[in-house]
């Protein structure tokens, strides 16, 4: 994202750098987000992803940069700007709920409101309004240790929402909750996020509740941005290894790029022990002739078939066969290397039989290593 594309943003961040002590813990980095989207920041623990939600916050202080909100600057060092956390307008979600025990769930979500000293008839109205919208109404008068893990998150929301802030903000709400728990609350908090139109930024591990949640994704490394963008483009088409292996499932291989042409297609040289293939590709930004690259190919994107039904095809040995219902999760070697295939339940595939893997060229990616 250019420095303009930024400046037209409601949440801009700009050459942002934090340190603890000597480690850099986020590297100058910038990005921007449109009033009302749902952005997340995806990586690995110590990725740099919590630290710049933190800064956001104003609950950590940075190093140099910028952060500013629907056209107040939050903190710049350079010029001596740092707003306080709590004049920042910002709803927060902790992954530990972070709810008083000893209060009601009204009393919690109410809390936020009475410290800004709104009349009693205003907050009967959005605690109630608020409790609705987040399926707490019959809990209202509980205590919020009589709730479960999934109603204390909802509590949770509830009170960060309901003073209806500038910015909401997410840090790993979700881990504390059991798989099927959480796969419905990833639907439940983007539901309540587009109804209540709040700018949020979510910070995650976990793949799927990004690609399911997010308008927009920010995968990170070390402290760096290796790519941005719609939750699809990141998924079909990663910039570079890094982003096609922590996104999803990729077969990833070693390769030379033989051939690229001016509409971005082209060919690599594909070379596993003994076996070799020459197939043809989508080539990845920054890649060109010549270069060393890394295949990637998503395992629904790889056609299996008993004929060999063109040039680039291959011939492998079919090692796996796991029926899942409405797909066929397949281990397929060529030589010593194993493909992970998705195949269907029709193709009625077998253990040990020879088929031959063929793949599109617009869904075979060469990209950076």
């Amino acid at each position: 994202m250019t420095s303009e594309d930024i400046s037209s943003k409601y949440l801009q961040v700009r050459n942002l750098v934090k340190y603890f002590g000597d480690d850099k813990a986020v590297d100058n980095i910038s990005f921007g987000i449109d009033e009302g989207a749902f952005l997340t920041l995806l990586g690995p623990s110590g990725c740099g992803k919590t630290t710049t939600l933190m800064s956001i916050a104003g609950l950590h202080t940075i190093n140099s940069g910028a952060i500013e909100v629907g056209g107040l600057t939050y903190t710049e060092p350079s010029s001596s700007i740092f707003l306080p956390p709590e004049k920042r307008d910002i709803g927060m979600v902790f992954q530990s709920y972070a709810i008083w025990p000893h209060m009601t769930v009204t009393q919690n979500v109410a809390y936020p409101l009475e410290i800004r000293k709104i009349n009693k008839s205003e907050i009967d109205d959005r605690v109630a309004e608020t409790l609705s919208l987040v399926d707490l109404t019959d809990m209202a008068e509980k205590n919020a240790t009589q709730l479960s893990g999934g109603q204390q998150q909802r509590a949770s929301l509830a009170r960060a929402i309901v003073s209806n802030p500038r910015l909401l903000l997410f840090d790993e709400p979700l881990s504390n909750l059991d798989l099927k728990l959480r796969e419905a609350m990833r639907v439940e908090l983007k539901r309540i996020q587009n109804e209540v139109g709040i700018t949020s930024i979510y910070v995650t591990h976990d793949q799927s509740e990004a690609l399911v949640m997010s308008d927009e994704i920010i995968v990170m490394s070390k402290g760096n941005i290796e790519q941005s963008g719609e939750p699809v483009e990141i998924y079909s088409k990663p910039h570079n290894k890094y982003v096609s292996n922590f996104i999803g499932v990729a077969n990833l291989l070693d390769a030379n790029v033989e051939k690229v042409s001016e509409d971005g297609s082209g060919e690599v040289f594909v070379q596993y022990g003994e076996m070799t293939a020459r197939l043809p590709c989508i080539v990845g930004r920054g890649v060109q002739q010549g270069d060393k690259a890394t295949l990637s190919v998503r395992p629904e994107n790889v056609h299996v078939s008993r004929e060999k039904t063109s040039d680039s095809s291959i011939e492998g040995k079919v090692e796996n066969v796991i029926f899942l219902g409405n797909h066929v999760d397949c281990r397929v070697n060529w030589g010593e290397y194993e493909w992970k295939v998705i195949a269907h339940p029709r193709d009625r595939l077998k253990e040990g039989e020879k088929i031959f893997l063929r793949f599109d060229s617009d869904h075979t990616l060469a990209v950076q290593q």
